[in-house]
């Protein structure tokens, strides 16, 4: 979508990594075939497609649209009413045992990413509009201003009670879809299924094989061309790209992406255009592929060395040059050259 606001050109888009085995239907419907069941809906201001398969399918999917949207109303910071809504505006609040995880989830993600992920960068997100669509480009006092609101060292704990020093506002944008594919995945579990497959806006997630025992294949879009960098196919495995082309805004022939840099209050300029993560963690993906997308090719290989095994990636750059880590490269398919990264 593209539109003219005065000086200031917007684009959003979804991320739109594709399932590519995904079939369609009307959203807020389930329908079946091939003996599975495919219930697409809107929630956390995206589209979104759950599709299982066996004999439970019907009420897996159903149940599973239940917990999106329950934790829709618990994280939303565009619903009042929400867990951290509350928080944002009254500075305290109780959360329940699952709002609890995902900020416990989101504290550990950006201790061990030394900041680069930051559930509290919020204010800064406000300043550039990018939350309500009223687009600008702060000056840098506003920016300084806004960066002393943002350590989550002023977040405290008590028990169920989680207090934020004054100026401090939270969201889990970053994290929240992520955190749902693999809550989406424990449903189908608990109701047997072994097979299947969802889409969160382009964050993927998958159980099992396809029914046919074969791998899901998963394309990862193209951050500039229509087509897609390549194709991975996995089995039991989250894939979340993060980009800054899915959500931006031009002014002056200058664009300005949502993935704002915490240690500079605007927009990363990482040299990175793409940053895809490959885990059996949907939190951790959704997590880490902001936080590497910050970090730049050096700050990501390092990270990614450190911490093998619990993630691979498929990064591109704004040059064109395509890196695939070692534990993903088997399963990945590209039309384009592409460098395999080893430990």
């Amino acid at each position: 979508m593209k539109r003219q606001l005065n000086k200031i050109k917007v684009r959003i888009l979804p991320a739109l990594l594709c399932a590519l085995t995904f079939a369609g239907c009307g959203f807020g419907h389930a329908a079946s075939g091939e003996d599975g069941v495919t219930k697409e809906i809107f929630a956390m201001d995206t589209y979104m497609s759950l599709t299982a398969y066996g004999d439970t399918a019907g009420e897996a999917v159903g149940k599973a649209a239940d917990k999106i949207h329950e934790l829709d109303r618990m994280l939303s910071t565009g619903n009042e009413k929400s867990e951290v809504s509350v928080l944002n505006r009254e500075g305290t609040v109780r959360f329940s045992d699952e709002a609890m995880k995902i900020l416990l989830k989101s504290l550990d993600i950006s201790d061990m990413t030394g900041g680069a992920f930051n559930p509290a960068v919020y204010p800064v997100m406000e300043l550039w509009g990018f939350p309500s669509g009223s687009y600008r480009v702060p000056d840098r006092d506003e920016i300084t201003a806004a960066l002393d609101n943002i350590n989550i060292q002023g977040i405290v704990i008590s028990g169920s009670k989680v207090t934020a020093a004054e100026g401090m506002k939270l969201d889990f944008g970053g994290i929240a879809k992520g955190y749902a594919s693999s809550a989406i995945m424990q449903v189908f579990e608990q109701y047997g299924v072994t097979s299947g497959i969802v889409s969160l806006g382009g964050n993927v997630q998958t159980l099992g094989t396809k029914p046919d025992g074969s791998l899901w294949r998963t394309a990862v879009r193209h951050p500039e061309d229509e087509g897609y960098i390549g194709v991975v196919n996995v089995q039991d495995k989250a894939v979340i790209t993060s980009g800054g082309y899915e959500r931006f805004f031009e002014e002056d022939g200058i664009r300005y992406h949502h993935i704002i840099d915490p240690s500079t209050g605007a927009p990363a300029r990482s040299g990175l255009v793409s940053v895809t993560i490959i885990s059996t963690d949907g939190a951790l993906a959704d997590g880490l592929s902001t936080a590497l997308f910050i970090m730049g090719e050096d700050g990501a290989v390092s990270f990614w060395r450190e911490h093998t095994g619990l993630f691979d990636f498929i990064i591109m750059d704004e040059t064109g040059k395509i890196m695939v880590s070692e534990g993903i490269a088997d399963a990945f398919e590209s039309e384009y050259d592409y460098e395999i990264v080893r430990r």
